[in-house]
This record gives C-alpha cells, sequence and structure tokens, in this order.
C-alpha cells in the first residue's frame, strides 16, 4: 500500500492520506504517522503535508530541490553546541537524509561548509 500513497494531508490529530485516488482518514497526528514512514520515499513538504517523492518525480521531470528548514538547522547547532552529538557527522546526515529521499538539489544554511567537507 505504500507505493499507492500519492500524498499525505494533515488536520489536528488526523490525517487524510490520498493513495490511488481515493482518501482514507486516519486518527493519528502527521508526526506520528511520519516517524513510521521510510524517509527515502516520503517528505514532508509543509507543516501539515507529505508527499511520495516518487510520485512528485513522476508529475515533473525537472530536478528536484529540498531546502533544510531552520528549526531543523537551529535543533542540531544547539545541540552540538551542548556536546550531545557530532557537529559535522550530524550536519553531513542531516543532508544525506535530503539526498536519499529524493532530492537532486539541496539548499541548507551549511552549504559553504558541507561543499569543503565534501571536496
Amino acid at each position: 500500500m505504500l507505493d499507492e500513497i500519492d500524498w499525505i494531508a494533515a488536520n489536528d490529530y488526523y490525517v487524510t492520506v490520498h493513495a490511488a485516488g481515493r482518501r482514507y482518514l486516519l486518527r493519528e497526528s502527521l508526526t506520528s504517522l511520519e516517524d513510521r514512514l521510510d524517509p527515502a520515499r516520503f517528505i514532508r513538504v509543509h507543516r501539515g503535508a507529505m508527499v511520495n517523492i516518487a510520485r512528485v518525480r513522476d508529475a515533473c521531470p525537472l530536478p528536484l530541490a529540498a531546502y533544510q528548514v531552520s528549526g531543523e538547522y537551529a535543533m542540531l547547532e544547539a545541540a552540538a553546541a551542548a556536546g550531545a552529538l557530532d557537529r559535522r557527522t550530524a550536519i553531513l546526515e542531516s543532508l544525506t537524509a535530503i539526498r536519499r529521499a529524493g532530492a537532486d538539489l539541496v539548499i541548507t544554511y551549511w552549504a559553504s561548509e558541507a561543499a569543503e567537507w565534501l571536496t
């Protein structure tokens, strides 16, 4: 069934799953559902919506770009400053996850640093 999901829309503690031309209402939050979905196949595009990357690729032949939201940037920087994680490792894992989700291009606050590390 996961292959049939086109996109998911949130509404408080319910989500509507759009799959194969049908809609299914589930009583859970988008965050809860997101925790169970494969991040290499589904990406959150808005606080209230997730899409199946394969469906985006099917609909649009252009390169797919994704940006890293400021909240994730701030969270990783704060955790690194507190010594909770290795900053470079966390940054590279975060950027790798975005690429693994299907993005051809990644827009990030760490672009300069990541480019230095990867060249």
